[in-house]
């Protein structure tokens, strides 16, 4: 009987997310337009830079590096000009992101001397872009210096020794930032969507005041958890895979690990979510009490959970928290699997660390919640 009531309140609860459009939108629409436009957004590729070339020397050979930045596809040349007039303040303006000086006697030394010199100003406020910048026109420069003059240049006067370098990239080949992006996106959604559901879902009854109706009926409270948080894991579920499906289909996310492995881990991570939310909805009386708790919680989660940004980066105290950040963890199965093809034995330990933490979780909450309604 006592099942048969708890497979009830499952249905009742099914019956209430679909009879509300605004709530399905929220749970289904919205996830996957996130998805889109985050996935988009939020990258650290570098688009062309507009450059400003201060050329001195006005010969062919300098004019060919001009022409080679470019075509090169990371760089746009804004304009051409023969001394250094008005440079900060196109700085100051955005007109150009770098600015190239090549020296009088540019081509005289190539020739002579099989080297030369260039500088190079990058406006470095994104350091990360700004590194990046560098690095593709020390590139460029030298690769069209040795075609001019058969030697090689350096740019900001760095000296660079003469070595044959042969890279590979594993992974991640076409270094697509959108490979190593979606996965993290789709832990970062799964968890406001779980997360805020299942806490506003018991708040809700309790503003509702049909929650002591529910608490005197037969079933236990761990049958009413269970009844009550159901629905909202098989929904999280429901959400993952449609994220999964876009991620694949929209974005050509790679799987070359099992997938089945990625949707345990999904399983097991939404219980610590929904332990999280459950807890949440045991100290908040109104949703509106939620809604603070948990973006507080979401921006810690997501902030230290290397989505963005590496957490090497981070101080030691950041790490040190970030050791107990449930979405950190499952970021990391999700790009072990999905994009270094990794397997069991690569995520079974984070895997059963998140399971001993859902135990954990949904336990206090529990108890927390006997506390309040007991």
């Amino acid at each position: 009987m006592a099942w048969r009531a708890v497979r009830a309140l499952v249905r009742k609860e099914f019956v209430q997310v679909f009879r509300d459009p605004a709530t399905v939108v929220q749970v289904f629409a919205i996830p996957v337009i996130q998805l889109l436009i985050l996935s988009n957004a939020a990258t650290f590729d570098v688009p062309r830079a507009k450059l400003l070339v201060i050329d001195e020397d006005r010969t062919p050979a300098s004019a060919q590096i001009i022409q080679r930045l470019d075509g090169s596809g990371r760089f746009t040349v804004v304009g051409v000009q023969p001394t250094e007039a008005g440079i900060e303040q196109a700085f100051l303006d955005r007109e150009a992101r770098a600015v190239l000086r090549v020296p009088h006697g540019f081509a005289r030394d190539l020739a002579r001397d099989r080297r030369a010199r260039v500088a190079l100003a990058v406006d470095a406020e994104d350091g990360a872009a700004a590194g990046i910048l560098q690095t593709a026109a020390q590139a460029i420069i030298a690769d069209a210096a040795r075609e001019v003059g058969g030697s090689e240049v350096t740019a900001l006067t760095v000296s660079m020794p003469t070595l044959d370098v042969r890279g590979s990239q594993w992974f991640n080949p076409t270094r697509n930032y959108k490979h190593f992006m979606v996965p993290g996106l789709l832990v970062s959604l799964t968890s406001i969507i779980g997360l805020l559901l299942t806490s506003q879902n018991i708040v809700r009854e309790k503003e509702l005041g049909t929650i002591e109706q529910l608490n005197v009926t037969p079933l236990t409270r761990t049958q009413f958890l269970l009844g009550k948080l159901l629905p909202f894991w098989i929904l999280g579920l429901a959400i993952f895979t449609i994220g999964l499906t876009v991620g694949k289909l929209a974005f050509g996310i790679p799987t070359r690990g099992p997938v089945p492995l990625v949707f345990m881990s999904a399983a097991i991570y939404l219980v610590v979510v929904l332990g999280i939310g459950l807890f949440i909805s045991t100290i908040a009386r109104t949703q509106q009490q939620v809604m603070f708790v948990a973006f507080f919680l979401l921006l810690l989660f997501l902030l230290l959970s290397g989505i963005f940004t590496p957490l090497e980066s981070a101080p030691v105290w950041a790490q040190r928290i970030a050791a107990v950040n449930p979405v950190k963890y499952f970021v990391f199965i999700m790009r072990t699997v999905l994009v270094r093809g990794g397997g069991l034995a690569e995520v079974g330990p984070t895997m059963a660390g998140l399971a001993l933490a859902g135990v954990g979780v949904m336990a206090l909450a529990v108890r927390q919640y006997d506390k309040r309604s007991g």
